[in-house]
């Protein structure tokens, strides 16, 4: 944290996913990397703390997107829209999170309006975490 050495207040925010709040097989060493974003972010919140510099992580779930699209589409051996479907079923809300939903919950932890938000899991995976 030493980039942080003269900061006083502000906001740290690590970007995970909803892997990084649960488990899933055949993932091990994604679901290892993310879980440890978990606990850097533990770590630095305490660390900084005293200089008002608050640090959370951000766990989206599957968001609409090419990327994502592509993740699914060789999970599933599925078309697009029926791989969506696939996923859409696993999560609780039965739809993708949004680029904007995400943004939004970053603009949430990085104002002031989060002020006392600190070393904390921020989900935004309609309930799949849950």
């Amino acid at each position: 944290m030493a980039q942080l050495q003269d900061k006083v207040a502000g906001s740290v925010i690590i970007t995970s996913s909803v892997v990084g709040l649960v488990g899933f097989g055949d993932l091990s060493a994604y679901v290892a990397a993310e879980h440890g974003q978990v606990g850097l972010m533990r770590s630095a919140a305490k660390e900084v703390a005293h200089r008002r510099i608050r640090v959370n992580t951000l766990h989206p779930g599957p968001t609409s997107t090419p990327f994502q699209d592509d993740i699914e589409m060789r999970a599933t051996g599925k078309t697009q829209a029926d791989a969506a479907s696939v996923f859409d079923g696993l999560i609780p809300l039965g739809r993708h999170t949004t680029v904007d939903e995400i943004a939004q919950a970053a603009l949430y932890l990085a104002s002031d309006a989060s002020a006392m938000v600190s070393s904390t899991t921020f989900a935004i995976d309609g309930g799949m975490s849950g």
